[in-house]
């Protein structure tokens, strides 16, 4: 899909000169478009044999029956070792103890932030925790002058908070994943801290299309915190003044009581059940797994490895930006593994918009996200209590 096919056919050549009896024949696929079109192809009989799969929909086309299940390959595999990946990221590709994916490439949140204005704020370094975190985003919102805020948030994202959430201890849903949990003591707890940093006026109340150009606002320093994904450094490092490049750094994400959890999103490769070509589609996930391959294709387009060893080249180990991503990863957390999750995640980025707007209190937000979840649920519901032979 989108830049990573662009960017894998130029990984290809290699792979065909080793395997001269295999030939791939890539199709790219806008994002926005992917997940109808697969959904299309499955329906029609006509899917791939191989496919970049964003980690959350490996549900989705597993309850569909339409995913090889590829624990008997890794097993034979001298290329792709579980014990080499970050834990996370793995976990996202096993559904009810099945791995249906191999992690391709790996996406997650921390802090882009201002050294140089933490600095000036008297801290001298970012924060470990969240009482850190509120210290100095308090800080840096009474910097002088107008338009100053300590920390961009879009609210048309739901990432943010979903960080956030992760770090509690409280899982988000609850009887497998049947009902909402969003009422629980731990979300609310991570609702409240974010909705406090907009009530605070620590953060604009602005969807990231009302923000034209976040980049030479961070430097210009309208926000000191940017929670934002890898694809920033070189954004950062592209859009910002060679007198500034000293200015910024990356940091993990703290958490309630010291370095926090984070999303484990990304990619992953999956072979599709009605195949005819599995051997070879598993040569070629074994060949762009290889930790010299991931390198080289973060140097085409910047996607993080999910491999601990293809970390070991230069480019990444000695790239300190890089390095918090890095610490980051072996900390990150799955979410949901259910067919629903991105509706219901769409839920909870659209009802926290409208806690940050003052519309609903944090208990309201989270009673009425429960609502909103477990209707999309019911069906999961029914058929567990089907399949099963109990109550829903």
């Amino acid at each position: 899909m989108g830049r990573e096919g662009e960017a894998v056919i130029q990984l290809l050549p290699a792979f065909e000169r080793m395997h001269p009896d295999i030939h791939v024949e890539v199709q790219v696929l806008p994002w926005k478009e992917a997940h109808q079109k697969l959904l299309t192809a499955f329906a029609g009989g006509t899917t791939p044999d191989l496919a970049q799969l964003g980690n959350t929909w490996i549900a989705e086309l597993d309850a569909l029956h339409a995913l090889q299940p590829l624990q008997p390959y890794v097993a034979h595999s001298r290329v792709v070792k579980p014990s080499d990946y970050f834990p996370g990221i793995w976990a996202t590709n096993r559904i009810d103890g099945t791995l249906y994916g191999v992690p391709w490439y790996v996406d997650t949140r921390l802090l882009f932030y201002r050294k140089d204005l933490l600095a000036a704020a008297g801290f001298a370094h970012p924060p470990r925790d969240w009482a850190e975190w509120s210290a100095q985003m308090a800080a840096l919102t009474r910097r002088p002058g107008p338009n100053h805020y300590a920390i961009l948030l879009p609210v048309n994202e739901f990432e943010q908070l979903l960080s956030l959430a992760l770090q509690q201890d409280t899982p988000l849903l609850r009887d497998d994943n049947r009902y909402g949990n969003f009422q629980s003591a731990g979300f609310k707890r991570a609702l409240r801290f974010y909705v406090e940093i907009f009530r605070r006026k620590q953060a604009p109340l602005l969807a990231n299309t009302e923000v034209p150009n976040p980049w030479t606002e961070f430097g210009h320093g309208v926000y000191a915190f940017y929670l934002s994904g890898a694809w920033n450094i070189s954004e950062f490092r592209h859009r910002l003044p060679a007198s500034q490049q000293d200015d910024w750094a990356t940091a993990p994400l703290p958490g309630p009581h010291g370095p926090g959890a984070g999303l484990a999103g990304g990619s992953s490769l999956v072979i599709f059940r009605r195949s005819t070509h599995k051997a070879q589609a598993w040569r070629l996930i074994e060949y762009l797994s290889q930790p010299q391959v991931q390198r080289k294709f973060y140097a085409l387009i910047g996607d993080m490895p999910p491999r601990r060893s293809s970390w070991q080249g230069s480019v990444l180990r000695d790239d300190l930006a890089a390095q918090a991503f890095r610490e980051q990863l072996e900390r990150v957390k799955p979410t949901p593994a259910i067919p629903e999750w991105e509706r219901i995640v769409t839920e909870m980025q659209l009802v926290a918009a409208r806690a940050a707007h003052g519309e609903l209190t944090v208990n309201q937000a989270a009673a009425e996200l429960d609502r909103r979840t477990d209707a999309i649920l019911e069906k999961r519901r029914w058929m567990l209590a089907h399949h099963r032979g109990r109550d829903p």
